[in-house]
């Protein structure tokens, strides 16, 4: 699939199998570009062309989409030399956030706190353009879903991230996150306003705010949101499967209802939270996997081994478990993660 040349060979194949191609589509944010590569060389108007890709597909690109919406967003600057990095640090302070420009999630992203890892930064060989942006403190919450072939939005909800991702990623930490009965109503009118500023059609979408946890000058008051960045296909890991958990759905049936005959029919009254513990195997831990399926067994949804290629940033035991209140979800989280010090 790295070869252009096959991949254009082979939907040629099945074009000229089966007819003109009516929907192509990955569902993988490394395949995007390529989707949108292929779409327009077969002319399939169903989807992201190689031209309108661009606007979700880097960092630097999503803030202006955001800011139409009337998000505030960290200020940036995409990196060149040591001299340009330091006078962007000069005007927001220390510390800052550099990740690649055109990346997925919180791979090769870390934070810079002072001079001397500023110039670490500049003298390592960067295989990509990285972007940097002031450091703003808060914690993730999502605003995730699908939107039908006109626009609209017909599945919605959100994900509460209490730790960083990326210092899960850099420092092998232990993950959890959980997805919520009710999206904030605050959440719920800032997610919406940024999917059609972003005009998007017959998607998955996944976008990405801070809560603030305190205030933070030029982007708001503790508790209010800020921007993070888009990401227009399935949330990773098991995330769709969590909500199908909480939901008592099917999203993949969702989705192929919409790309079929756009319509859905499907109904949810939200009856749970879901949360996802991800484990790691050098932990000393209280409870063992038998300890959690005695405990927990009535609400685990699923249990699995991470693949290697994801286990870095989620952990590499894997646990689902839906419940009715969030006390529950953290008492859960809690029993899982108990360690001998």
């Amino acid at each position: 699939m790295m070869d252009y040349d096959q991949m254009y060979r082979a939907v040629a194949w099945l074009a000229h199998k089966h007819g003109k191609i009516d929907w192509l589509e990955s569902q993988n944010e490394f395949w995007l570009r390529q989707d949108a590569q292929l779409r327009t060389d077969f002319n399939i108007t169903t989807g992201e062309n190689s031209e309108s890709i661009n606007r979700f597909k880097t960092k630097s690109n999503m803030k202006a989409f955001y800011e139409e919406a009337g998000v505030p967003v960290a200020r940036y600057h995409l990196t060149t030399d040591y001299e340009a990095g330091k006078a962007f640090i000069d005007e927001v302070g220390y510390p800052v956030v550099v990740k690649p420009d055109d990346g997925v999630g919180a791979s090769a992203t870390w934070k810079i706190s002072d001079d001397k890892q500023l110039r670490d930064f500049y003298e390592q060989e960067l295989p990509t353009q990285y972007i940097m942006e002031e450091f703003v403190p808060g914690y993730i919450v999502t605003f995730d879903g699908m939107t039908d072939q006109d626009g609209d939005i017909i599945f919605k909800t959100s994900h509460v991230f209490p730790e960083p991702v990326m210092d899960v990623v850099n420092n092998k930490d232990e993950f959890f996150y959980y997805s919520v009965r009710e999206i904030p109503e605050d959440l719920d009118d800032m997610g919406t306003r940024v999917i059609k500023a972003f005009d998007i059609h017959g998607r998955f979408f996944h976008t990405e705010y801070f809560r603030l946890t305190e205030d933070k000058k030029g982007l708001g008051k503790e508790g209010d949101l800020v921007g993070l960045e888009v990401n227009m296909r399935p949330p990773g890991g098991f995330t769709t499967d969590m909500m199908n958990f909480a939901n008592d759905i099917d999203v993949y049936r969702i989705y192929a209802e919409m790309a079929m005959y756009n319509t859905v029919s499907y109904e949810t009254e939200r009856p749970y939270f879901c949360a996802y513990i991800g484990r790691r195997d050098y932990v000393n831990h209280i409870h063992s996997e038998a300890d959690i399926w005695n405990a927990y067994g009535d609400h685990i949804c699923m249990h699995e081994r991470m693949p290697v290629i994801i286990a870095s940033a989620m952990g590499d035991d894997a646990w689902h478990a839906k419940f009715e209140t969030e006390e529950e979800v953290w008492d859960f989280m809690r029993y899982c993660f108990e360690s001998v010090d």
